[in-house]
């Protein structure tokens, strides 16, 4: 099993990061939140990683911090969320946020995060409230094209998210400025979606 991974960051195409260790490319689907805390391409990262395997796939994923890998394998073991939920939650709340909202039992708020409905929610609260404290080798369009600008890479990293592609595109259209990264136009228009 893979824990943990340093090497030399390549790529960042979120959701997607690329790193090189040591000769070989490892390629992780990484949350928004550490992929906004990663340096540019060229330097050293280190990841905490969780290997997932299923019948016909292997999954890579990375963390900057445990707390958001040990809430990503948390997450999953609620019926009906998977990691691509998993990952939406950390890209949509830090860690301590979700642990309030749970504690709190604020369903309401829940909902508001990518591929949470009510009785997902719901869920969430009743199942972790016990175990949390207080406290492809680029992104892809559905059409399986590279986006080529940052808009085209945020809305492509919303979809693998769990939005929809015209939910996505208004996000982007409404958070992005001129100049802005794909990072941080991905970040403000989570805010967005969020209220916040």
């Amino acid at each position: 099993m893979i824990g943990r991974l340093r090497g030399t960051l390549i790529a960042k195409r979120p959701p997607w990061v690329l790193i090189d260790v040591h000769g070989v490319g490892y390629e992780l689907e990484v949350p928004m939140s550490t992929l906004y805390d990663l340096p540019d391409s060229g330097g050293e990262v280190v990841l905490l990683t969780h290997y997932a395997q299923k019948e016909d796939t292997v999954a890579l994923y990375g963390f900057l911090r445990e707390d958001e890998r040990r809430l990503f394998r948390d997450l999953q073991k609620v019926s009906g969320i998977g990691a691509r939920i998993a990952l939406a939650v950390l890209s949509g709340v830090s860690t301590n946020e979700f642990a309030r909202l749970v504690q709190a039992g604020d369903v309401t708020a829940l909902t508001r995060l990518p591929g949470i409905g009510k009785k997902t929610a719901e869920r969430i609260v009743v199942e972790l409230r016990d175990r949390i404290g207080a406290g492809g080798d680029a992104a892809r369009t559905p059409s399986g094209q590279v986006p080529r600008d940052a808009r085209g890479e945020a809305e492509a990293a919303l979809q693998q998210l769990g939005y929809k592609p015209a939910e996505a595109q208004r996000l982007v259209a409404a958070a992005a400025a001129d100049g802005d990264a794909a990072e941080t136009i991905i970040r403000k228009a989570l805010r967005a979606a969020l209220g916040r």
